[in-house]
């Protein structure tokens, strides 16, 4: 997918407590020029103010205190129609009874595949 089939100035959250793993989202999203905003916690992107502009969350699902689950549960209250895209060391957290995710919520074990992860955002965008 093209950098010029997204949409401009589209606002990319990543919310993880792996400052590396936040670093290296960053470089990847800006390559292909998104505005990235990087987030610790789930508490830090709540309670930032932000949600408003952000155009897709990227998300850890495994974090402390507030886990990826329950901050898109949050997301979803405010802001129904923001793609949501997870990313996990542990997948089989997301199997627990009860979860009805919607199409547009994508799954990304870690290691993650840079462009594949690119190509998910791009057509979150556009749903």
């Amino acid at each position: 997918m093209a950098m010029s089939d997204q949409p401009r100035g589209s606002v990319i959250a990543v919310v993880d407590d792996d400052r590396g793993i936040l670093e290296s989202l960053e470089i990847l999203l800006d390559s292909a020029d998104y505005e990235v905003r990087l987030f610790s916690s789930a508490a830090a992107l709540l309670e930032s103010g932000g949600l408003p502009e952000i155009h897709c969350l990227i998300s850890d699902v495994a974090m402390p205190l507030t886990d990826g689950v329950e901050l898109a549960r949050a997301v979803r209250a405010a802001r129904p129609e923001l793609p949501i895209i997870f990313i996990t060391g542990r997948p089989q957290l997301l199997q627990r009874p009860g979860l009805d995710w919607p199409h547009h919520y994508r799954v990304f074990k870690k290691p993650i595949d840079g462009q594949e992860l690119l190509t998910a955002v791009a057509l979150a965008l556009r749903c």
